[in-house]
């Protein structure tokens, strides 16, 4: 049986993503451990840890082919805050499977999308 899903994800610089992720977008850091250069951080049902790339793991680059996306209750609000603190990826629409959504990038290039069921 699986649980829980809690993606790790690369990052060079873990003060900044921390403070993308804290800052930005109201998570908060539960743990880091700067000699494993990693944090575990959470906002409501979701969490997602963060890493620097180790030995353990084939890199080249930080990168990722897909996006992470994020269900909320009110898109309109999370939209009307975001969206002057982060890159955007694409700007609010309602499309034609039935979702509100707006996507942004953070600070290491990965596409957050954000959304709810109309």
């Amino acid at each position: 049986m699986i649980t829980f899903l809690r993606p790790i994800m690369y990052t060079e610089d873990l003060d900044a993503t921390i403070a993308f992720y804290c800052d930005i977008l109201g998570f908060t850091c539960h743990a880091r451990d700067d000699e494993w250069k990693w944090a575990s951080l959470g906002k409501d049902d979701v969490a997602i840890m963060l890493a620097a790339p180790n030995a353990h793991t084939e890199y080249d680059k930080i990168g990722f082919t897909g996006s992470f996306y994020f269900t909320t209750d009110d898109v309109e609000a999370l939209w009307q805050e975001l969206k002057d603190k982060a890159k955007v990826c694409y700007d609010i629409e309602t499309f034609p499977w039935g979702m509100r959504e707006f996507a942004i990038c953070d600070n290491n290039g990965y596409t957050l999308q954000f959304g709810q069921d109309v």
